[in-house]
C-alpha cells in the first residue's frame, strides 16, 4: 500500500466521527504539506529522524520494535512540528489544532509501526526495495 494512502487512512481513523466529513484527497494533501518531502511524498526515514530529533527516540524505538507501542501525546506533536505548522495543517482540514494534533499523535506511531519489523524500517519491503536499488546503483548492478 502507498504510504500516503496508509497515513491518510490512519489519520482519519484516529479522528473517529470528527473525520467523517473529510475527504481522503484533502487529508492526503494536508499530510503531504506537513510531513511530506518537497514532492509531498512521505519518507519514513525523514519522519523517524524528525521524531527522534524531537527527543522521542525511546518512543520511536517502541514503534519500530515488535513489542508494545508507547503512545505519543498531542503536545509532543506540537513540539516536533511546531504549533504554527500543526495549526496550518488543522486549518486546511477545518479542524481545531488540538484535534489535528490528537489525530497525528495516533497516526505517526501506527504508520511507523506498520512499516517496521524487528526494530528497523528495513523490515519493510518497500524500504528494502529502495535500499536494494540504491545499493545496486552504487555497485553497478
Amino acid at each position: 500500500m502507498d504510504l500516503m494512502k496508509l497515513a491518510t487512512q490512519l489519520f482519519m481513523s484516529q479522528l473517529g466521527s470528527s473525520g467523517s466529513s473529510l475527504s481522503s484527497s484533502l487529508v492526503s494533501s494536508a499530510l503531504g504539506n506537513l510531513i511530506g518531502d518537497k514532492d509531498g511524498k512521505i519518507e519514513l526515514t525523514d519522519l523517524l529522524s524528525l521524531v527522534q530529533g524531537g527527543g522521542l527516540a525511546s518512543l520511536a524505538s517502541s514503534w519500530l520494535g515488535d513489542g508494545k507501542n508507547e503512545s505519543m501525546s498531542p503536545s509532543s506533536v506540537l513540539d516536533i512540528f511546531g504549533k504554527d505548522k500543526v495549526g496550518d495543517f488543522a486549518s486546511q482540514l477545518n479542524l481545531d489544532t488540538d484535534t489535528a494534533a490528537g489525530g497525528l499523535s495516533g497516526m505517526i506511531p501506527d504508520l511507523l509501526d506498520q512499516n517496521s519489523k524487528g526494530g528497523s524500517l528495513l523490515g519493510n519491503p518497500m524500504v528494502q526495495s529502495a535500499a536494494k536499488g540504491i545499493l545496486g546503483k552504487l555497485f553497478g548492478r
